[in-house]
């Protein structure tokens, strides 16, 4: 790709970058990411990876291994002029098994540069429902 992808909204970047998992392609994927020292990815697995590199040959490490499909749902999310955080649930299925796994919790941070809308960090861990029914039952008053 010669000429730089731009996106208006963190959402349509969010759009493309999941259909990009979904078809495989590391490489477009990563035209996703902000060029930056500090783009962060950290896997279920919690692995945490820095810069472009080494996220890039993550993900290509992933799809050369398995196909994916993920359901993502928003839950939250927040949008300044340069900056927005969404939090997600994926279901993720892995090749033809028809089994879902998951669900993950997702949080994207995307930053507004010269290019549109770019993911900066992405931070995915298995969720804990019984944990997080009981936080769910917790009054969210200070006093």
């Amino acid at each position: 790709m010669s000429q730089p992808i731009t996106f208006a909204s963190p959402d349509d970047l969010e759009i493309a970058f999941y259909d990009a998992l979904t078809g495989g392609d590391a490489d477009l994927l990563m035209h996703y990411w902000c060029e930056d020292d500090e783009t962060l990815c950290v896997h279920p697995t919690g692995v945490r990876l820095t810069g472009i590199v080494p996220i890039r040959e993550s993900w290509r490490s992933i799809f050369a291994n398995a196909r994916l499909r993920i359901q993502p749902e928003r839950i939250a999310h927040w949008q300044g002029t340069v900056m927005a955080v969404h939090h997600l649930t994926e279901i993720l299925f892995v090749g033809d098994d028809p089994s879902p796994h998951g669900p993950l919790h997702v949080t994207h941070v995307y930053v507004r540069g010269a290019h549109g809308w770019r993911l900066a960090s992405r931070h995915a861990s298995a969720a804990d429902d019984g944990h997080q029914a009981m936080a769910d039952a917790v009054p969210h008053t200070l006093h």
